[in-house]
């Protein structure tokens, strides 16, 4: 094996190399972005349950407060 095949074997090898460390820093970047977006999404539901928590609320206040709402037990007021 002459030192031009192992010159070029190093080179194959190298650039190889840089080709997955590229690859894997730009999967890293990937991630990142997707863990990023998951926390956003997460906070996102939060405030959305809190709010639909503070609206169902709302609305039971509401129909409690309307006699058209209210629950009448005919059954009580017969016997």
């Amino acid at each position: 094996m002459s030192s031009d095949d192992g010159d070029m074997e190093n080179r194959a090898e190298l650039e190889e190399k840089t080709r997955l460390i590229n690859q894997v820093l730009e999967l890293q970047h990937t991630l990142e972005d997707l863990s990023s977006r998951v926390d956003g999404v997460k906070e996102e539901n939060l405030k959305l349950k809190s709010e639909n928590q503070v609206l169902g609320q709302y609305i039971e206040n509401l129909m409690s407060a309307s006699s058209v709402f209210q629950t009448t037990d005919t059954k009580s007021k017969r016997k």
